[in-house]
């Protein structure tokens, strides 16, 4: 670490705990070991930003700048590229609603109305308690349970404008609230500190998928179905397939000898066509 990043960790002109302590610092470093290649640490290292600091800030964008000896300019880039990471600071709990096309159509934009009249915010936008961050977001990947919501990451399932805001009072007043899916919901900087890669051995805490996202399987081994091999993919290894007989073969090849004729016509027809028009 150089002299500027450390003069940088100790400087911060507050009472409170520094974040950038030499634990932050430590762990900073400790992320980079995890990968063959230093920088490509930056995404987790930027999650332990927001950890700390509750958003991605100057100075943790040079303080990973300088572990990893590239600019702040590489580090901005990458900050400001994914939404994940917050360039204003994000409220205990991030609240996102899928706005995209499902989750819209079955009452998503509705929820996500109701919300910014009921926290009287807008989007992107955190109240003043600082406990709740309200966010639109794209496709969340969980169309089987449609409309959802995310607190800090995790999933809340098929919701309506009622539940949700159920669901934000019950954070603004401290009560524990659980995913639909079972594990507990922590806060944001507890969030990013997973998403970091410091596992906060909640791991097993709910389901894997539930009966919607399970449907297309369980009906699979009800009628017997099986994915096919590689082989069997490729059309290798079938006695059925044209190239495992002499007549699918032949038929191959003449394919083939009439795929060269097309080239070379049309490389002539490239190189002469001109010449032979003109004459």
């Amino acid at each position: 670490m150089t002299d500027r990043a450390a003069s940088r960790a100790v400087s911060t002109g507050s009472t409170a705990r520094d974040p950038w302590d030499e634990t932050t610092l430590a762990e900073l470093h400790d992320i980079t070991r995890r990968y063959p290649e230093a920088r490509s640490a930056l995404l987790p290292m930027l999650h332990l930003v927001q950890s700390v600091e509750g958003r991605v800030t100057s100075r943790g964008i040079e303080a990973c700048a300088d572990i990893l000896g590239i600019s702040a300019a590489e580090v901005s880039g990458v900050a400001t590229f994914y939404t994940m990471y917050k360039r204003r600071p994000v409220g205990q709990y991030h609240v996102g609603v899928c706005t995209n096309t499902l989750c819209a159509v079955l009452g998503g934009d509705e929820i996500f109305d109701r919300l910014k009249d009921h926290l009287d915010i807008g989007n992107d936008e955190t109240t003043e308690d600082g406990r709740i961050t309200l966010e639109h977001l794209e496709c969340n990947a969980a169309c089987d349970y449609a409309p959802v919501m995310m607190v800090n990451w995790e999933f809340m399932d098929n919701q309506t404008p009622e539940s949700a805001v159920r669901l934000v009072d019950d954070l603004r007043s401290g009560v524990e609230v659980t995913s639909t899916r079972g594990p507990r919901i922590c806060t944001w900087r507890e969030a990013e500190r997973v998403l970091a890669g410091f596992p906060d051995d909640r791991a097993d805490e709910g389901p894997a998928g539930g009966p919607a996202t399970l449907l297309g399987l369980r009906i699979a081994r009800e009628n017997g179905w099986t994915a096919p091999t590689t082989d069997e993919a490729r059309g290798e290894g079938d006695p059925g397939s044209p190239a495992d007989t002499a007549e699918g073969a032949a038929a191959e090849s003449d394919a083939t000898d009439d795929e060269s004729a097309v080239r070379i016509d049309r490389s002539s027809s490239g190189t002469h066509g001109g010449k032979d028009e003109e004459e």
